[in-house]
């Protein structure tokens, strides 16, 4: 009977036990510095950036596939096709770039090393924020298990930020920290991931755009799934590069030359009609600007072609037509093209904004955010103490008795 007990009892502190060892695992992995952000600040200035100011239109277009997940060494693994597998299946699709952006690991290109891109996605924690970072010698390991906090999501952009080339913000509609609040204050960032359901016209990018929080746009599949035809091939986006290679795609998505598309799944199923109309798809013939006029001509035909600004407000809204323009007027801060296609494809833009080019080379501002020293220094003091206590408590409660 007293053997019974003991182990009634025992039992009974199992969850208090996991529920201690999870507080613990969380308040061991939330250090970060705190952060002063500026105000939202819309963008300003006698000049409009262009991103399309260098595309050479005799290279465009590379249809490209940045966010790709394979089967990988080891137990842990979100797909069960190897990179030479997923290649193949996207080279039948017309692309021309694949990249292979793995959970915490860098993937070698199958069978090219001239055209390795070290590419991996960053991010354990329990909320989806997950970055793709480019250019980066090896894996940065730290995450928070919960980034509840604006500053721990700025703590992370700008770490992955000074040790790779590019950082790209995923997936933000499916990262569950993401609010408008968060997306007015937080930079550091290149590039944010087209998320766009069919739903949905990619809101929160114009949060951060109508902040100054200025940012490309690049669609990707964050691919699981390549035996799936509904999941393979459902975002691209095509840049204007010479080649494939790493220092080409690096200098286009740096300065913005590419747009993205969202696409149906073309025959629902039948894979031979799916890979004819991937090699038909609507494009953007020419793009630009003219004085304070912004323009986008297309290859085919569109059902509508919407400009949104400042506050996701559209600005024009033209039916049935391959040409827009729309004249920026003096407190417009910023514009984006998004088209939508008969057979369904969606074209989204990269933003022309305000700015002064007497001053600076874009709109982007550098660090709109300073650390506040004391704040930092009682977060992070707090955090310690508060594990020495639960330390303690695991000990005194669970271990000594």
């Amino acid at each position: 009977m007293k053997k019974h007990k003991k182990t009634l009892h025992f039992l009974k502190r199992i969850p208090y036990a996991i529920f201690i060892i999870a507080a613990t695992v969380i308040v061991a992995t939330s250090g970060s510095l705190i952060y002063d952000f500026e105000k939202p600040e819309p963008f300003c200035g006698p000049d409009i950036f262009n991103p399309y100011r260098h595309i050479d239109t005799t290279l465009c277009w590379k249809k490209a596939n940045f966010h790709t997940h394979t089967r990988v060494e080891g137990i842990f693994n979100e797909c069960e096709y190897w990179p030479d597998e997923v290649y193949r299946r996207y080279e039948k699709l017309d692309y021309d770039i694949v990249t292979f952006s793995n959970h915490n690991e860098l993937t070698e290109h199958p069978f090219d090393k001239e055209l390795q891109v070290n590419v991996y996605e960053h991010g354990y924690n329990l909320l989806k924020f997950h970055k793709l970072v480019f250019g980066s010698k090896g894996i940065n390991h730290f995450d928070h298990l919960l980034p509840v906090l604006p500053s721990q999501i700025q703590f992370q952009l700008e770490m992955l930020g000074e040790e790779s080339d590019i950082v790209q913000f995923n997936h933000p509609l499916h990262t569950r920290s993401v609010t408008k609040e968060m997306m007015e204050k937080v930079a550091g960032y290149n590039i944010i991931e087209i998320d766009c359901e069919e739903d949905t016209e990619c809101e929160y990018w114009d949060w951060a755009l109508s902040a100054g929080r200025y940012s490309f746009g690049l669609a990707g599949d964050d691919l699981h799934n390549p035996d799936e035809s509904h999941r393979v091939a459902k975002r691209c986006s095509f840049i204007c590069s010479p080649s494939a290679k790493y220092e080409d795609i690096k200098r286009v998505l740096l300065e913005g030359g590419y747009y993205s598309m969202r696409v149906p799944d073309y025959g629902n199923g039948d894979w031979e009609i799916k890979t004819e109309r991937n090699k038909q798809q609507p494009y953007i013939d020419k793009i630009g600007v003219k004085g304070d006029t912004v323009f986008i001509g297309l290859s085919q035909v569109a059902d509508s072609i919407k400009v949104f600004g400042q506050g996701h407000t559209t600005l024009l809204l033209a039916r049935d037509c391959n040409y827009a323009e729309y004249k920026m007027k003096s407190e417009d801060p910023y514009a984006r093209f998004t088209v939508y296609f008969p057979s369904g494809e969606v074209i989204f833009s990269n933003p022309f904004a305000r700015y002064d080019a007497s001053v600076t080379d874009s709109p982007v501002k550098e660090k709109p955010y300073s650390v506040n020293t004391p704040l930092s220094v009682l977060f992070n003091a707090t955090l310690l103490a508060l594990l020495a206590l639960l330390v303690f408590t695991f000990y005194k409660t669970i271990i000594k008795r």
